[in-house]
């Protein structure tokens, strides 16, 4: 009888559903469509009962938001732009009435900063309830919004779930926005994606923790989650970066011949949309037996290597402080804009 190995525990663990469905080779169970607002793409991918069972992630509606930076002034003005107008597309696909409730629920751990996104979020978001509940006359282009920040198992040694639900009962929103840290399966996605979806979230599943689900399957309303990822762990940073050397030997083959490529530095070939190109052999010569492995077997390999040691670690950009910033004023300034009247 053949022997075959279950790759399944090393497959690259990710959040975000347009990475999910690069992994499989079927084209059903989902419709993908885009729309650009200036370079930012946003992608808004449908998954129906079929693809729930076929891609592993809910049937429902997840739109992604692809961009290059945040850091500047003009770039954070046109990702804000293109959040805003994401989110308030999935508020009107849930139907949300413009007076309708909203509690605002930032998951993660405020001491980590690649986790710190959502408590950072929302304590920029804009708290209206109280005014509500006091009595007081409020401008009809704002609704009553309320803001919990939880906190992570692992200081309040409470799960996540049983916070929401009783804060939940208590004040009874009309819908949920959950805000969240991810992980992903690609370098190029840290910092540099955000997703919204209709679907729910499971706290702590940015690293590997998939604690009880928050959903309206659960909750009874709307729960839309937000998530950007901030980390990847240490087999997808090596898996990614053989990719990228077959990526630069495939670039370097190709312009060979060409002369201008002579007067670029090898510190500044952009070879980030070369398609890897090199045949088996090549590979082989250039990693022995390794290059003859697929993908999936060789981040089997690197988990083999990594994990024993405890050494596959969750990494984040050096520059995690001032991203994640930007990117949580980016949010609370979007959701603010989305659930009140401009």
């Amino acid at each position: 009888m053949k022997h075959e190995i279950d790759l399944s525990k090393y497959q690259a663990h990710t959040d975000l559903i347009s990475e999910t469905i690069d992994t499989i080779s079927e084209n059903t169970g989902y419709v993908k469509e885009e729309e650009h607002v200036e370079d930012v793409t946003i992608e808004t991918i449908t998954v129906d009962k079929q693809g729930e069972e076929l891609i592993q992630k809910k049937s429902g509606v997840y739109k992604t938001l692809y961009f290059e930076d945040v850091t500047d002034e003009k770039n954070y003005k046109v990702v804000q732009t293109a959040f805003q107008k994401a989110l308030q597309q999935v508020l009107q696909l849930e139907k949300i009435p413009k007076k309708a409730s909203c509690l605002v629920v930032g998951l993660g751990n405020h001491n980590a900063t690649p986790d710190a996104l959502g408590p950072l979020a929302g304590e920029q978001v804009l708290v209206t309830r109280h005014l509500f509940q006091l009595g007081l006359e409020v401008d009809e282009k704002y609704r009553s919004v309320a803001v919990f920040i939880p906190g992570v198992m692992g200081t309040t040694g409470m799960e996540t779930k049983d916070m929401i639900l009783g804060i939940f009962n208590e004040i009874k929103p009309d819908f949920i926005i959950a805000l969240d840290a991810l992980a992903a399966s690609h370098l190029e996605r840290l910092n540099k994606t955000i997703q919204i979806t209709n679907t729910g979230i499971h706290p702590g599943s940015g690293i590997g923790n998939h604690r009880s689900e928050l959903s309206k399957d659960t909750l009874g309303v709307p729960v839309i989650a937000i998530g950007v990822p901030t980390v990847v762990d240490a087999v997808t940073i090596v898996s990614n970066t053989i990719d990228y050397l077959f990526e630069h030997i495939s670039y370097e083959k190709e312009n060979a011949n060409q002369a201008s490529i002579k007067f670029v530095s090898l510190m500044h070939r952009d070879y980030e949309e070369q398609e890897d190109n090199l045949t088996l052999q090549e590979k082989e010569t250039v990693m022995g037996l390794v290059g003859k492995l697929s993908d999936e077997q060789i981040r089997q390999l690197i988990s083999e290597v990594l994990r024993p040691l405890g050494y596959n670690l969750i990494v984040t950009p050096k520059d995690v402080n001032f991203v994640i910033e930007k990117l949580s004023k980016l949010l609370a300034t979007g959701i603010n804009k989305s659930l009140h009247a401009n």
